[in-house]
């Protein structure tokens, strides 16, 4: 069959020249069906089905047979060539099979060329069968053959194969080639030239990386990553990155990252170490802590510094004891040491020495060196300056060159702290050295220093002062306060505000008090009168001040010259702050003339008295009385206490009365008082009415008004809760306490059983403002004590009042209805708990059990066990 015509074929036939080929029955139907359309896939596609399970030689020939006449048919090439690769499947290396397959795929490639799939299983059959050349020449051929949104996947299996390959210059030209396709996986690049030892290159491609401006890491690395990842690699391969200028890469990023300026300095210190460039190392060394901004980065680079001066140390230590043990051998075996050896040894000795000062020296200058850092942080630190400077105290020429630098520096606008401090610190260091010339022309020029606060030039000027006075130079002191206190002229004063410090230098009150301090000690009275008189006149006076004035006017017998400076400043201040001046002066008044100027000092007081606040009124009207009781009459002085009983803060009114009724006793007798204690009782609060009425009791009943003390004692006891012992020991009010002592020594059985009554009452009364007051506020619901009783207090109140008034007790008959139904019938109702007060009753536990007994004649028994247990 291999010439004929497929019309003509034999059930016998051989094709393209093989051996024949066997053809059963069930071959002859497909045989027809080709022989009619031998270009129908359909039917070469089930006769290759049917014969799966054929020999491979017979499956063979069907699907060459088949590709003669449809070359260009996709599904029986795949077909075919997986089935060829089965076949090939348990064949060692090296036999024919692979051959064959390997010719068949080129075959194939023929016709599809265009087919990714057909290149990817030829390009994995290749690459498992090592032939590099020809695996990668078909890697080439797919990329051609293939359009360029197909190359992705031949890469994926391209890379992989390069990596593997024995020729590593191979795998970086298809690597260089692959970043063409795409540039972003430059990473993977990297990583296989360090992989392989290409240290340089792989630096000039991360350069190259950081160079590009749109460059994003498809690993996630931000740009400052890959900055450090280059400067590790160029400080660590010295020697392999010849190309790329490294200390321009370092600088370049010391400029770029700050925040990582430690380690890059100490980096680009570790690429000249490397090299064997020790001065040149520590030079940058150097640079880099001259430059710092951080203490952290600081104490990185400062520790790598000590730690390479140490290597060197003991490098130079490890190299002088193998000279010493070679000259030691050559002086064994020549019988001396040589010349060369002994020169030798002592140029190590000597470098030995000099690197162990270099040492020595930069662990003196860490303060000096950290100083500096924290000064490039914040240039306007005072605090720091202070400190710098007190690091050169041994060291004169420093310590000046420190502060003049300080204050050209710092600017006080701007000042963390007080720049005066440093110029008053400038002075005093020449001072401590005995150039007062140089220090007075120091505070000079800080006195025309624009600072923000009139405080700061204020304390230049009093310390300029101070330094004149450690030196015994008391005019001079006074000349620097005078010039400092200079009113200005009238134009500088109009733009006071808006101006400099030192045009409101002259309205600063504690320079002034200075100055008068020193004045009282050296000028003498009248400078020092003409001080505070201008201060009073510049308004810059304190309270405090105005004393000083005064006791100072008063020490020099100058009276009234000191009560005008009291005039002025009670003019100048208003309450509280004038309250101390008025004490000081009617004090000083009342001492100085008494009673000769009586109207005059009344005056005062009044003066005094108008607009004085609440809190404040009572000492001056205790100071009034006491004025009116020692120079005036006993009449005026009772007014003023009445007038302070009732302009005084309602917690200092008890007091004021308690004075009150004592002067009063004292001068008009105990019956003038009965008008003072009613008008405490009324105006004082119920918390400290019943104390004076407990006093106003205890009055009458020693004036033996038996029925004025017990009225008294009924009208304070309607606001003591019986039930409050108030720290008594049997836990009874000390109130009703001493009401029951009075009526057991003075009073009956009649008014003795009212004080009960009473006492019932007004348990009943606070009971009812503990229970039912709260429950209402808060929006409770009603207790069963206010359901069953008959009618709130104010009502039983009346009710008892009512009986009382009738026969001086509660009747025992027939009352009105109590609510909830139960009624009062005879002598005792039954109850289980208190439940209320119940008029006529009284509740306790007797014969017949606990309830309400009927209180009243007809029930003597009753009322007299009620007595008993009250």
């Amino acid at each position: 069959a291999g010439g004929a015509s497929p019309r003509h074929a034999a059930p016998r036939c051989t094709f393209m020249g093989a051996q024949p080929m066997d053809l059963d029955e069930s071959d002859l139907l497909f045989e027809e069906d080709i022989l009619r359309n031998a270009y129908s896939l359909k039917y070469w596609w089930r006769y290759m089905e049917a014969k799966k399970r054929s020999p491979a030689r017979q499956r063979n020939l069907i699907a060459e047979r088949a590709l003669k006449y449809l070359p260009g048919c996709y599904k029986i090439w795949h077909a075919y060539l997986a089935d060829r690769r089965a076949q090939c499947k348990a064949k060692e290396p090296g036999h024919p099979a692979h051959a064959r397959l390997n010719a068949v795929y080129e075959r194939a490639l023929v016709y599809m060329h265009k087919m990714p799939r057909i290149w990817l299983d030829y390009l994995e059959i290749l690459a498992a069968q090592h032939a590099h050349t020809t695996t990668r020449r078909a890697f080439d051929r797919a990329l051609r053959a293939l359009p360029v949104t197909q190359h992705e996947r031949i890469w994926k299996l391209y890379l992989p194969y390069a990596k593997a390959s024995p020729v590593p210059e191979a795998a970086v030209r298809i690597y260089k080639r692959y970043l063409q396709f795409d540039s972003d996986a430059v990473e993977e690049y990297i990583d296989y030239l360090m992989q392989i030892g290409r240290v340089s290159e792989a630096a000039l491609k991360l350069a190259e990386v950081l160079n590009r401006e749109g460059f994003v890491s498809l690993r996630g690395k931000s740009r400052h990553k890959l900055w450090m990842e280059l400067c590790d690699l160029v400080t660590k391969h010295p020697d392999k990155v010849g190309s790329l200028r490294v200390e321009a890469i370092l600088r370049s990023g010391l400029k770029a990252f700050t925040d990582e300026a430690g380690h890059l300095w100490c980096a680009l210190a570790d690429y000249f170490i490397r090299q064997a460039l020790f001065e040149q190392a520590r030079d940058v060394y150097e640079e880099g802590l001259a430059s710092l901004l951080t203490v952290r980065d600081f104490s990185m680079v400062f520790d790598a510094y000590s730690q390479f001066e140490e290597s060197l140390i003991t490098a130079l230590i490890e190299r002088q004891a193998q000279q010493q043990a070679a000259a030691d051998l050559a002086a064994a075996e020549s019988g001396g040491a040589s010349a060369e050896a002994s020169k030798a040894a002592a140029a190590t000795t000597l470098e030995l020495d000099m690197r162990l000062e270099r040492l020595e020296r930069l662990m003196e200058r860490r303060p000096e060196l950290l100083s500096s850092v924290l000064l490039r942080q914040n240039p306007h630190s005072v605090h720091e300056w202070l400190k710098r400077a007190s690091l050169f105290e041994a060291s004169p020429a420093k310590a000046i060159q420190t502060y003049a630098a300080a204050v050209k520096t710092v600017d006080p606008r701007r000042a963390v702290g007080r720049p005066s401090s440093l110029w008053l610190g400038f002075a005093k260091f020449y001072e401590s050295h005995g150039d007062l010339k140089n220090a007075r022309a120091i505070l000079r020029k800080a006195t025309l220093v624009p600072y923000k606060s009139v405080d700061e030039l204020a304390s230049i000027w009093m310390g300029w002062s101070e330094m004149e006075l450690r030196h015994k130079k008391y005019p001079e002191a006074l000349a620097v306060l005078a010039e400092a206190t200079a009113v200005p002229p009238a134009s500088r004063r109009a733009k006071e505000k808006e101006g400099p410090v030192q045009d409101r230098l002259y309205k600063f009150t504690k320079l002034w008090a200075f100055y008068a301090d020193l004045q009282e000690s050296l000028a003498g009275f009248e400078p020092t009168r003409v001080t505070y008189d201008k201060m009073i006149e510049l308004r810059i006076v304190t309270p405090q001040l105005v004393l000083n004035y005064a006791a100072f006017l008063e020490e020099h017998k100058h009276f009234e010259l000191a009560f005008q400076a009291y005039e002025k400043g009670v003019a100048l201040f208003k309450y509280p702050h004038a309250l101390p001046l008025w004490l000081s002066y009617l004090t000083k008044f009342t001492a100085r003339f008494g009673g000769a100027k009586l109207e005059r000092g009344r005056d005062l007081f009044e003066q005094a008295l108008d607009g004085c606040p609440v809190e404040s009124v009572h000492q001056l009207y205790l100071l009034y009385a006491k004025f009116e009781e020692a120079h005036g009459l006993a009449r005026n002085a009772m007014a003023v206490y009445d007038r302070a009983a009732g302009a005084v803060a309602l917690e200092k009114r008890a007091s004021v009365y308690q004075l009150y009724i004592a002067k009063a006793a004292e001068y008009f007798g105990v019956t003038k008082t009965r008008d003072i204690y009613e008008a405490a009782i009324g105006a004082l609060p119920s918390s400290e009415a019943p104390s004076f009425c407990l006093r106003y009791a205890n009055l009458e009943r020693k004036l033996g008004e038996i029925d004025r003390a017990r009225a008294i004692y009924m009208h304070g006891a309607q606001e003591v809760d019986p039930a409050v012992a108030a720290g008594s020991a049997d836990g009874e009010s000390p109130y009703w306490k001493a009401w029951h002592d009075f009526e057991v020594s003075h009073g009956n059985e009649d008014t003795f059983r009212e004080m009960l009554r009473l006492k019932r009452t007004v348990r009943a009364s606070f009971a009812d403002r503990a229970i039912v007051l709260p429950g209402n506020e808060a929006g409770g619901t009603k207790r069963p004590r206010e359901e069953e009783a008959g009618a709130d207090s104010m009502a039983r109140l009346e009710a008892e009042a009512t009986d009382a008034a009738g026969g001086g007790f509660v009747s025992g008959g027939a009352v009105g209805g109590w609510e909830g139904g139960a009624a009062a019938s005879g002598d005792f109702v039954p109850s289980s708990a208190f439940s209320g007060a119940r008029p006529g009753y009284v509740f306790k536990r007797g014969d017949k059990g606990v309830g309400y007994y009927a209180d009243g004649p007809a029930a003597g028994g009753a009322a007299g066990g009620a007595g008993a247990s009250e």
